[in-house]
């Protein structure tokens, strides 16, 4: 098992980029008190003890930073892991869809993941997607070298495995063939939109939490009653589910999800980390509606324009990354500046409500 899998890992002592809002309280992290994500060393039933581990996670997935020439920004990417990191995240899903992953080269996607494991330093685990290549041997291949930059796991799109016209049997073999080409690789899996939506069905979860591979699962399914049928399933298993979908997220919290990965967390990751925290905390219930409603209702707003609408928001919040994106040549409209700078002091009202001490 690699050194970054273990507990003794060091803790990483950075500290959030000056912005008009920081947490002046001192964060988890700074502490070194995170568990894993998910056990990497066997996805096996859980122990007595970690059943009793209802610690909920937010774990964001990180945008990519850019200079004016699209080349990635490291420096601004340290920056933005300094920022998560004081939010009090439990982890990071690196080159994901909100890293803008399609638009990266495979030298760039390793090169991108290998500094947030770099700049991390074990502090919490960190995964990365992995199954790129034009053949199921070529995605192994990838997925071993994407392993080798030091991630917990390597997620997997669901829809990299079958195409849209093909059935969950076809995925099932195609899924079979590729963990038998990647040894003893922990994995994950992602219902990316891209290249299309493949919501996995209960049979093949059922043969995913069967193969004792997968310990993190990235859900963008939506319907909350199909969502507690894969929780029941893998209540009894070491997989950690994470809804992706903002507005479900104190829902699913609650029926058992073990966390949160959504892109609303590049807007504000120490909201959800407070939901988290507070989700079933009986004498917060009053504020946890409340917020649910609030992250619900601004939803739409922010999403708009994505990711370059994330990072004029984290701009404006004192990260020093450019507003550029290789997804879209298309810049912020000024009704769209607007609505974020209204957004920005709605999430100032969220801080002064839930008790976050604000810094300027």
């Amino acid at each position: 098992m690699k050194e970054t899998n273990k507990s003794s890992r060091r803790t990483f002592l950075g500290k959030i980029t000056a912005g008009t809002i920081a947490l002046t309280v001192t964060p988890g992290w700074a502490q070194n008190s995170f568990p894993s994500v998910f056990d990497i060393t066997a996805i096996q039933p859980k122990s007595t003890a970690a059943m009793k581990n209802d610690e909920k996670k937010f774990v964001p997935v990180m945008i990519t930073p850019f200079h004016s020439n699209s080349k990635i920004d490291f420096d601004g990417l340290s920056r933005l892991i300094d920022f998560y990191m004081a939010a009090d995240v439990k982890g990071f899903f690196a080159n994901c869809l909100s890293s803008e992953m399609y638009n990266l080269d495979n030298e760039e996607r390793l090169a991108l993941v290998s500094h947030v494991v770099k700049r991390v330093k074990g502090a919490v685990p960190v995964v990365a997607t992995g199954s790129f290549g034009n053949s199921i041997e070529e995605r192994a291949e990838f997925t071993k070298k994407m392993y080798n930059t030091g991630v917990n796991a390597v997620i997997l799109i669901t829809s990299h495995f079958a195409n849209a016209d093909e059935d969950d049997a076809i995925l099932i073999k195609n899924l079979e063939k590729f963990f038998s080409l990647t040894d003893a690789i922990p994995l994950g899996t992602y219902e990316c939109p891209s290249p299309y939506k493949r919501i996995i069905t209960p049979e093949v979860f059922r043969y995913l939490l069967s193969t004792n591979r997968l310990g993190y699962h990235k859900d963008t399914t939506i319907d909350l009653d199909k969502i507690k049928v894969k929780l029941e399933m893998s209540n009894s298993s070491s997989l950690e589910f994470y809804d992706a979908h903002t507005p479900n997220a104190m829902y699913s919290l609650q029926a058992g999800a073990k966390g949160i990965s959504c892109l609303a967390g590049n807007f504000y990751p120490e909201i959800f980390a407070w939901l988290c925290t507070n989700v079933n905390n009986l004498n917060r219930q009053k504020d946890v509606n409340w917020l649910q409603s609030e992250l619900t209702r601004v939803d739409s707003i922010i999403s708009d324009n994505y990711p370059l609408s994330s990072k004029y928001f984290l701009h404006k919040r004192g990260v020093p990354i450019n507003i550029i994106s290789r997804t879209t040549n298309a810049s912020l409209t000024s009704t769209q500046i607007k609505t974020l700078d209204e957004t920005y002091k709605v999430l100032l009202g969220w801080h002064e409500r839930l008790g976050i001490k604000v810094a300027h």
